[in-house]
């Protein structure tokens, strides 16, 4: 959960980044300006509800948002022919949703855990880690339902990336999550914990999901791995915080 009056994720950032790398703070631009991007594709989508009236009728906005999806989302079984317009749409697809619920659950998860990140790995860095993290995660999930004639959008596998760097470079940062099972109550744990159970919660999901319409839980899976191996990779343990940080606050999944 985000709360402005306890917490200044800038000034977190700082504290991180001065501490670790001795470099200068400029905020988190690429973040915010994949969010103010992701939300103006989605508002003037025909998935938005803004302009609806202007199909005339309903079959037909269904028909409009049924087009938009197979133009810009990726599908497996075209995937696989070459052409360099299915080649493109696991790129074109990290910036569509589906709903509103689908692009603000995505971004939450972004804005809370992306800043710590992009200042921790540089603006352009995480500009290709998370674009390069995002389309392979949405080539992973093709690969294995190859047959599937099923629209898939969203930025989940490259949100899920950025949580598994976070893994990595910040373990002992602490976030306060909402979990059903514990009536909702807001709890702060550290963010190894909260990460590595919903990781588990993914990879569970991932195996008894199908190819069939619903969430692709298997792109977060491959997305959070492909981001913590490349922060283990890149990172190694000479930039991985050892002190206690505090992050964001963070709640429900992505």
């Amino acid at each position: 959960m985000i709360d402005g009056r306890r917490f200044d994720w800038r000034a977190s950032a700082r504290r991180v980044r001065d501490s670790t790398a001795g470099g200068t703070v400029g905020g988190a631009p690429v973040t915010y300006g994949l969010i103010a991007l992701c939300c103006a594709v989605f508002l003037i989508s025909p998935l938005s509800g803004f302009g609806g009236a202007s199909y005339g009728s309903q079959d037909a906005l269904l028909a409009a948002q049924a087009g938009y999806f197979e133009r810009w989302g990726v599908i497996p079984a075209e995937l696989w022919e070459g052409s360099a317009r299915a080649l493109l749409t696991p790129f074109t697809a990290l910036f569509v949703h589906g709903s509103w619920l689908h692009l603000l659950g995505n971004l939450l998860f972004l804005y809370v855990f992306g800043a710590m990140a992009e200042e921790r790995m540089g603006r352009v860095q995480f500009a290709l880690f998370y674009v390069g993290c995002g389309y392979l995660a949405l080539v992973c999930y093709a690969a294995v339902h190859a047959d599937s004639e099923q629209t898939l959008v969203g930025a989940s596998g490259a949100i899920s990336a950025v949580l598994g760097a976070f893994l990595y470079l910040f373990p002992k940062a602490r976030v306060t999550s909402l979990f059903p099972f514990l009536f909702f109550l807001p709890l702060r744990f550290p963010a190894w914990i909260v990460l590595v159970f919903w990781f588990g919660l993914q990879w569970a999901a991932a195996q008894a999901a199908d190819a069939g319409p619903g969430v692709a839980y298997l792109a977060h899976v491959a997305g959070f791995a492909a981001g913590f191996l490349y922060a283990w990779g890149r990172y190694g343990r000479r930039t991985r915080v050892k002190v206690p940080a505090t992050a964001t606050e963070g709640d429900r999944q992505p």
